[in-house]
This record gives C-alpha cells, structure tokens and sequence, in this order.
C-alpha cells in the first residue's frame, strides 16, 4: 500500500498543492494505478535507488531520502485488479487447498511458460480430490494462469489479465478470485531483485508510516526470506479494503510477489468479504511453489548497476558519506525535557524519533541531502538568506489526508554548498493515527535550530 508520507513535502512554493497531494508517495500512489505489475516492482525499485541518488527528488521537487517512504510504496502500489488491460475471459478449476503445493523450488519439473505474448485464457480441468495432480495434457500455453490455477483453492478466476516473460513489465497476473465467499482482487508477479531493493521487498514496513494487522519476515532454510504483510489498501483506513502480501525472495535473487484483497478489486470497491480469500499459510505455499521456477529461469539477466548515476541536470550526484546516521544526529540535537520513546529509520539521508514531553507524543523526523544547490530556484523561492548564506523555509500546515487535526511544523534549509536538511514535526505520535496534542512538541525555533546546527555540515 503506497505510504501516505508528509515527510518527501517540499514546503511552500510552485509546488505546494495542499497538505497531502505534493508528496512523493501520494504522487506515486496517484500514478501507480497506470503501471502493470511489474512496472510496479520496477517503480518501487528504482525509486529506492534513485531516492538515494536524489534522481527521483530532483525530478519530482520533494525530499526523497526515505527508504521507508519509498520501500512503503511495494505494499500494495500499483498493482491489483484491472492494471493489464481489458478482461481477457474467466478460468475455472476445482483444485485442492493452496496450502497443498508446499514443495521448494527445484523439486520438481516447472511448469512450461510462453516465451512472449499475452497468454490466452484456458480452462483448466479439474481434479477428483484436493491436492491432486492434473492428468490430462498440458494446458496450452502454460503461462501465469496456468500455474495459478493449480495452486489456488477450489473456486473460479474471471477478469484475467496477463503478461509473459517476452512482454514489457515481465511475466504477471491480475483477476478476480471466488471461493464462492465473495469476490476478491488477486495479482502475482515474477521477477528478478536488485541487490538491496530486493531485500526491502522482503522487510516488514515501519509501523510509523504504515500500520499493519500482522507482519512477518523470516529466513527460509535454502537463504531465501519470505515476508507475509496483512494490512490495509490504505494507511489511513479511509477505506477498510485488506491488503494481504506474500513475497518470497529466493537465495539466487528471485522475486515473487503475490497480493489479495476482500474487495473485488484495490480501489474503490465495495467490501466483498471480512478477509482476502487465502490465509498466511496459503499465501506462503502460493509463493514458494516450485511451479514457478520455470518461469523465473528464463527471466532476462538484470541490468547491471549504474555506479556512476547522473542527477538529471549534466552532472554527477554527489555520493554520501559512509559511517553517518542522520537518526542518531538527530537525537544528539534534540531540546532538553524531551523523552525518545521511538526511532527508526537508519543511514545518513533519513531517520525519525518519535519523543514525548510529557504532554503527548510527537513524531519528528529529518531529511539529509548533499549536492542540492540545483533546488534554491524551485523550492525555496520564499526563504529567507540567513548571514552564512543559508536558506531558510518554514511552514506550519496540517498533517495527513484522513487525520482530522492533524498538524505538521517543517523547516527546510539549504546551505551554501548545496547541503538540505529538512525537519519536520508532527502533533501525534505517528502520521496516520488521531493527534495526541494541539501541536508538536518541538517549537518552529527549535526545529530551525536543529536544521541549521553545524553538525550537519561537520558530518556531510
């Protein structure tokens, strides 16, 4: 489900929409409804790595050093029912439980996969008793749906829409599930990681920006890990459609990513259902299904990696420092009087604390970027030039969409030789739950403090 962050908001300025829609994750939330499935892995990606190397910011004109705004982006970003195109026809089956595919990968032989092309739909046949293997010729084509319908539970697949290996976005699948319990939108999708962007795939996300029922991620015996994330389409709960996740990365970097929802489809549909159709057991024994190895082999090799990125403007992006914590920074800088009862976030572009004066908690959370002089004339055009050249931008406005009350205090600064650093503070304790107190406990004078300390420039 796409983070709701306020955290990426450039303040004030041409770009300065409102309390909630100028930011990087409501951007991509926003567009992710037009991406295919694995445009969507790819988005998330690469918006990892670009945010890192400030690409993605520069275009965008918001702080995106977040890995946990942008990795928030995966659960459940762009993709769900109706992202394929129009429907292609309905599958039906009667196989057993998905819980009885449960083998790991290379134990047996993979499913044949077209190599390129949308797959048609087939009717699969059915089987005499749950669990039991299909003994009649091989489906044709024998893509995504073909899988699937193997290892889904008894019930009817209708809205299909299909990519394989040779079409652009990868091999995946969207449709709509029935169990004859209510109509559920369902996805998979198959792809290659990227180094570190895979394991953000498989990490449970911060409970700070995205609440969640239940989230696990574990290492599997072969090296693998396998996360399974029950929560929410929306953070906010403005709508109460479930978003359940499994993803599997394999020890020979491999994704598979499937999600479920209790409406028929992610957005803008009736509740169909009290919960998505299949449980965390199934949900696991979907995606660690050897089935899908056949697939994953043919995928093309990844593109290697760029070490030596360009920031869009003709010039290379300033690399950041090794050994540097803007969290623990942060705590250093903070007022007396304030108790830390949480932190997160890690690496020197991003961290929060979440402090508590007595009087309710407030989040506060900072954003370090080098080498980003080329931002003065688009974000700062209203600031003010401190005696060391520094440019300073404050804004109080209110906190997220769907948070009545909710308040959010930022200063955003801009040194000289190019160094940002951005704080912003909330009147609640994290961005999505009803505030604990009128305003932040940190005053505008002390968050412009703490954005302009020599700290900062003595570690970056």
């Amino acid at each position: 489900m796409p983070s709701d962050n306020h955290f990426d908001r450039a303040p004030d300025g041409p770009f300065d929409e409102g309390p909630f829609e100028d930011t990087l994750a409501e951007a991509m939330q926003r567009t992710g409804g037009t991406f295919t499935l694995q445009d969507r892995t790819g988005l998330v990606n690469n918006a990892l790595t670009l945010g890192r190397r400030r690409l993605a910011r520069r275009r965008t004109a918001a702080v995106t050093g977040s890995v946990l705004a942008l990795a928030a982006v995966g659960i459940g970003g762009g993709y769900g029912a109706g992202l394929l195109g129009d429907p292609a026809g309905k599958t039906e089956w009667g196989a057993g439980p998905a819980g009885a595919e449960k083998t790991e990968r290379g134990a047996g032989p993979a499913e044949p996969e077209k190599a390129q092309g949308p797959a048609e739909p087939e009717k699969a046949r059915r089987v005499s008793e749950p669990g039991a293997t299909p003994t009649g010729p091989a489906v044709a084509g024998g893509g995504i749906a073909a899988i699937l319908t193997r290892l889904l539970p008894a019930g009817e697949l209708t809205e299909i829409q299909e990519r394989g290996i040779g079409e652009l976005g990868g091999p995946g699948l969207t449709g709509v599930f029935d169990d004859g319990k209510g109509k559920a939108a369902l996805s998979i999708g198959l792809s290659r990681a990227n180094g570190l962007n895979g394991t953000q795939d498989v990490t449970c996300p911060d409970k700070v920006y995205v609440p969640y029922d239940h989230c696990t991620s574990v290492k599997r015996p072969d090296g693998g890990r396998l996360m399974i994330f029950q929560g929410y389409e929306y953070p906010d709960r403005r709508e109460e459609t479930k978003n359940w996740r499994a993803v599997l990365l394999t020890s020979d970097g491999f994704l598979i990513d499937a999600s479920e929802y209790n409406a028929p489809a992610e957005k803008g549909a009736e509740i169909s259902r009290t919960d998505p159709p299949l449980n965390p057991a199934q949900l696991k024994a979907l995606v660690t299904s050897d089935k899908w190895r056949g697939t994953l082999e043919r995928l093309p090799p990844a593109p290697p990696a760029d070490n030596n990125p360009e920031d869009g403007a003709g010039g290379v992006v300033q690399e950041l420092p090794g050994g540097v914590d803007a969290r623990d920074i942060l705590v250093t800088l903070l007022p007396r009087g304030l108790k830390v009862t949480g932190r997160g976030g890690e690496g020197p572009e991003f961290g929060y604390v979440v402090v508590d004066d007595g009087a309710g908690r407030t989040l506060v959370q900072i954003n370090v970027q080098p080498g980003s002089s080329d931002l003065a004339d688009e974000l700062f055009t209203e600031a003010t030039t401190l005696p060391d050249g520094t440019l300073l931008q404050t804004k109080k406005g209110p906190g997220d969409k769907g948070v009545p009350g909710g308040v959010m205090w930022t200063a955003d600064t801009l040194r000289p030789d190019g160094l940002r650093v951005v704080i912003s503070a909330f009147n609640g304790g994290d961005q999505h739950s009803p505030p604990t107190r009128a305003t932040p406990a940190l005053t505008m004078k002390q968050l412009t403090a703490i954005a302009t300390s020599p700290k900062w420039r003595a570690n970056y």
